[in-house]
């Protein structure tokens, strides 16, 4: 419950910035590359405060660093929504990525190690769930934001939003403790890069850069197409987002069962080859827009669900000796390069319409981590042990 609480504000946080960005571009007389350079400075610092969180929790505990994740990028959220200028607010964002990346790091070794062998998939997919529940609560908040206040400053209302999260930190250190499975380690990162695990560090990394990459390339962009190629009115356009909310949502839970019936590689290749193919069908071959709210679920249905087995699988690919650094590593190693996915989109849309920049880096992507998990081990029913 906590766990799941906490990746639900993180998503919450998230989609924040993805509303706030058409008003921001106006706001500061921004071009889309130095927009989505926004978002890839944010999922770039995740990389290192993934990296970070994960180490620190297999020497401090996954309860301690969970709490100090969530409490930093609420924070610089909200400091987000003062910025003055285009430098403060890249600084803001920035250091809130740190935290951005160390929640889920610490957040999915937590739940992993407390799920039995054979339900773990589904546990996480639940987990995973929750993080539509935060973008459901964000676009929201758009709406009611947006129209109320006025693009700006309507932005900066949604930012000062981000400080709720903070306040599930008094449920997590009341109800989390953690999981008789964790031992305290030392500084584990190196151990990643053994000569005997270290092709799975990379393979796992690839995966997550794949699957990351294609997802931020389409949900960063998501809105900004609905409004300029589609001509959908912003606030309407959060009308459309619901009907992408509800198959993301479904996506993770069923694919989480998935996970633990067809396992873990299978699901993966799976979900990526049909997002490949779902993505430019949504974008381009869905002509009328009552025909967005079909394909919509499609979408997010299967772009959503592919990240449910990142939980379980990089778990279970590690032992408890370097699992915090490992999965902090792979993960947000993965969503850091996945942060540049948003700024070519940018510097793609000046040449061509936003959904062809779209597709392009979001088909490259999902053949990527179908490449990916091929060099990787099957690990369904795998017990973790201390």
């Amino acid at each position: 419950m906590a766990t799941a609480l906490g990746w639900g504000l993180d998503g919450f946080d998230f989609y924040l910035y993805v509303y706030a960005l058409p008003a921001i571009l106006t706001t500061f007389a921004l071009s889309k590359a130095a927009g989505g350079l926004l978002a890839t400075y944010t999922l770039a610092a995740s990389a290192i405060g993934g990296i970070a969180a994960g180490t620190i929790a297999d020497r401090m505990g996954r309860r301690t660093m969970l709490m100090l994740s969530i409490a930093w990028y609420a924070f610089f959220t909200m400091l987000s929504g003062l910025a003055q200028n285009y430098t403060q607010l890249a600084l803001f964002r920035g250091l809130e990525g740190l935290g951005f990346g160390g929640e889920w790091a610490v957040g999915s070794v937590l739940i992993s190690e407390w799920a039995g062998a054979s339900t773990r998939g589904r546990t996480l997919g639940f987990m995973q769930g929750a993080w539509a529940v935060g973008w459901l609560a964000a676009n929201l908040a758009f709406q009611i934001v947006m129209a109320s206040a006025g693009p700006d400053p309507g932005w900066r209302y949604l930012f000062f939003l981000g400080i709720l999260p903070a306040f599930s930190i008094l449920y997590i250190r009341r109800n989390v403790s953690d999981p008789p499975t964790f031992a305290r380690q030392g500084f584990t990162l190196p151990r990643i890069f053994a000569p005997a695990i270290v092709r799975t560090t990379i393979a796992a990394s690839l995966l997550a850069i794949g699957v990351q990459t294609g997802y931020y390339a389409l949900f960063t962009w998501m809105p900004a197409y609905l409004t300029s190629q589609r001509h959908i009115p912003p606030v309407t356009s959060g009308n459309y987002l619901y009907f992408l909310i509800a198959g993301s949502f479904a996506g993770y839970i069923s694919a989480g069962y998935i996970n633990d019936v067809l396992g873990r590689r299978r699901t993966f290749v799976l979900f990526s080859i049909c997002s490949a193919i779902v993505v430019p069908l949504y974008l381009y071959l869905v002509a009328a827009d009552w025909q967005l709210l079909v394909a919509g679920p499609v979408l997010g249905f299967f772009a959503s669900g592919t990240f449910s087995g990142f939980g379980p699988y990089l778990s279970e690919l590690f032992p408890s000796t370097m699992r915090g650094a490992a999965q902090g590593f792979c993960y947000n190693v993965g969503r850091g390069i996945a942060g540049f996915g948003p700024f070519i989109v940018g510097a793609l849309a000046a040449r061509y319409p936003i959904g062809t920049a779209m597709t392009a880096v979001a088909i490259f992507a999902y053949m990527l981590a179908v490449l990916a998990v091929l060099f990787l081990p099957e690990t369904r029913g795998k017990e973790l042990t201390v």
